[in-house]
């Protein structure tokens, strides 16, 4: 190794200092290595620190050439490695630069091709492997260790930690860009991460080619690397998660590399100790956020705006007769459904709390007479039925998770009217009744839910309890609480299945239980309680974004749509919709009781960002797509997924969530109405 001072093999990037949690790096033996602690967590491969592929053969890169450092230099904070490398037909002029910067180690990796000619299907990387007796991955919003749940489908991304195994996506896919491992060595547990700044891969022979993101498992360790276009995913190569039923292909993504060209890639490593299974990535959900600060709300709609259009088109899906009273879920079926995609209970509480600022005596009204109605409901022995057809008026279907959410709307109901001194008979008797049954349920022996779907109880019987003070609503909660936590806390069952259409690890899933932990440690301030709120609330955050995508020309540039704040669906519907807009104040609950102003600013983005897209009849549909998704047959084109909308999908839960969001921000002291 030409050029080298032995002197200066041994680079430390932070001072003794610094915490054992800060990270990090040192060169030794030519590997770039990053420390946590006095462990090496993870290091450069032995071939070379820069892996350079010039050939595409089999549907993926071949011909790897591979280089190590020969000269190392320091400038200021930085510690700069150069070498030059002969392949694909001319000289490659490499260059990396590492500093530590806010408990990460940032690294900026410089490609110069000073060949004569254009070097054509070229592959390049950043690759850095992770020893272990065993890893398991994270993946914002595509792989929570491994997907176990979704994997039965056989329609989602899938991980087992084989060697060989291949799970690397397109950047624009992550909400939050970093691939994650929790590392088992013996009896300890380490932590490490890969952060990407995305970005769209220079001179990529695809159209809208972006740099791709994940790991690969290997025999003794997993690598941890980004490849400038290919992707593969569950034993396949060059495929994507383009359809709610799978893959579709994604062929020849290599560069024409012109002479001259300079390629730069950033990204930030991680590497930390980790004291409890199934936690690694909380810490890298935190260094997501320090990284892209994704907190500034004031290029979104206003809050009021806001309210008022999504108010005035849920009175467009009001419906009265002398047989009922109540909100549409579609806007062209005649039926009105409690929880998930209907919501028609959720504006007899919202509309309680928004009534003085939207300045409408009929607000009072129509939640009056829509929770009147909704107590109606038939009920069958393991609940009530959710489901009311307008045309031949009658109820059925028996939806679980509904079911929770709908008791939750009417307890918040029944404590706000009470409040107010309306009549919150009927509304009670209704609570009662469904409490008693999903109590009584819970606490029987034989309780086995399939899904996290059933932490939709915990809150309702928690407000329940107090508001009849009924010990034994308390007491199914805290049985349900307890299953969930002993399930999901060490990842080894993720959370999952909380979204209908998609049996997998989702947002939804994770949310149920955050809301659920969140209510607990509302009753019983036990501080375990808010750990597993916590826990719950950064699975949900890996599924928001916290960068802004640019997009090419279609609908959702058409609108100038921001992503930061938006959250993906599910590990299989990988598109944007506005249900962070429902969960958004609890994540501002959880920064008021941790005094963390960052996640109180994420939150009102979360909420604010989702009303960018509001047409003026203050409607807007379902599905955004961010990346190469589409939630629809086999027959797309893929150059035509990203950047597209779906508006046609109007359900009533997209109006109902932003009103119910609202509520609970009002309740929590955020001033809506002003808020600029």
């Amino acid at each position: 190794m030409q050029g080298v001072n032995r002197h200066h093999l041994v680079l430390l990037a932070a001072t003794c200092t610094l915490a054992l949690a800060q990270p990090q790096f040192r060169v030794e033996n030519q590997r770039v290595q990053v420390l946590a602690g006095n462990e090496v967590i993870a290091q450069s491969p032995a071939e070379g620190l820069w892996s350079i592929s010039c050939d595409w053969r089999d549907n993926w890169p071949a011909n790897w050439q591979h280089a190590q450092p020969a000269r190392i230099t320091t400038e200021g904070e930085w510690t700069i490695l150069a070498s030059e490398l002969q392949a694909c037909g001319g000289t490659w002029s490499l260059q990396d630069a590492y500093r530590l910067e806010n408990g990460l180690i940032h690294g900026l990796r410089r490609f110069t091709w000073k060949g004569t000619q254009p070097a054509t299907h070229v592959t390049l990387s950043v690759r850095f492997e992770a020893t272990a007796d065993s890893a398991q991955p994270l993946l914002p919003g595509i792989n929570y260790y491994g997907n176990p749940s979704g994997a039965r489908s056989h329609r989602v991304p899938v991980s087992t930690g084989q060697p060989g195994e291949e799970s690397i996506f397109e950047e624009h896919r992550y909400p939050m860009p970093f691939a994650s491992l929790e590392l088992h060595r013996g009896s300890k547990l380490w932590g490490a991460a890969l952060h990407s700044i995305p970005s769209p891969a220079p001179y990529g022979n695809r159209p809208d080619q972006w740099w791709s993101l994940g790991f690969v498992s290997q025999k003794g360790s997993s690598e941890l690397t980004l490849l400038s276009g290919p992707a593969a995913s569950n034993g396949q190569r060059s495929v994507i998660k383009g359809l709610q039923r799978g893959f579709m292909p994604y062929p020849d993504a290599w560069l024409a590399v012109p002479p001259g060209a300079v390629i730069e890639k950033s990204f930030y490593l991680e590497a930390f100790p980790v004291d409890r299974e199934g936690s690694a990535f909380q810490h890298s959900v935190l260094s997501s956020l320090n990284l892209f600060h994704p907190f500034y709300a004031g290029d979104f709609p206003a809050f009021s705006d806001i309210v008022r259009a999504k108010y005035r088109y849920a009175k467009t899906r009001w419906h009265e007769s002398p047989d009922f009273s109540t909100f549409q879920k579609y806007v062209d079926r005649p039926q009105s459904v409690m929880g998930w995609t209907g919501q028609a209970e959720a504006p007899g509480y919202a509309l309680q709390v928004l009534a003085p600022g939207l300045n409408d005596p009929a607000a009072l009204t129509y939640a009056q007479r829509s929770l009147d109605f909704l107590t109606t409901a038939t009920f069958y022995d393991g609940g009530f039925h959710n489901w009311y057809d307008l045309q031949k008026k009658s109820w059925d279907r028996a939806e679980v998770l509904n079911q929770g959410q709908a008791m939750l709307a009417f307890a918040r109901a029944i404590r706000t009217g009470r409040a107010a001194h309306r009549n919150t008979t009927k509304w009670e008797a209704f609570l009662r009744k469904a409490s008693d049954v999903h109590a009584a349920r819970i606490l029987k022996a034989d309780w086995k839910p399939a899904s996290t779907s059933e932490a939709s109880f915990v809150a309702p019987l928690i407000e329940a309890a107090r508001l009849f003070q009924a010990p034994l609503y308390r007491q199914a909660a805290l049985k349900a609480a307890q299953h969930y936590a002993d399930r999901h806390l060490t990842m080894r069952e993720p959370y999952w299945g909380g979204t209908l259409d998609a049996s997998c690890e989702d947002k939804e899933a994770a949310a149920l239980a955050f809301q659920g932990f969140l209510s607990l440690y509302e009753d019983t301030h036990k501080p375990e309680h808010l750990a597993w709120a916590r826990h719950a609330a950064d699975v949900v955050l890996t599924y928001t974004y916290v960068w802004d995508v640019p997009f090419p020309a279609g609908r959702l540039t058409d609108h100038r749509v921001r992503t930061r704040g938006w959250t993906a669906v599910s590990v299989q519907n990988q598109h944007l919709d506005v249900w962070g807009a429902i969960v958004a104040p609890e994540i501002y609950r959880l920064g008021q009781f941790d005094h963390r102003e960052d996640l109180k600013q994420l939150a009102l983005v979360m909420y604010r960002s989702c009303g960018q897209i509001i047409d003026p009849y203050g409607s807007q549909g379902e599905q955004l797509q961010q990346t190469n998704y589409a939630q629809r047959g086999a027959d797309v084109e893929l150059a035509k997924l990203r950047g597209d909308y779906n508006e046609s999908w109007t359900v009533f839960w997209i109006t109902a969530h932003f009103l119910t969001g609202a509520a609970r921000f009002v309740e929590l002291g955020v001033p809506i109405w002003t808020q600029p």
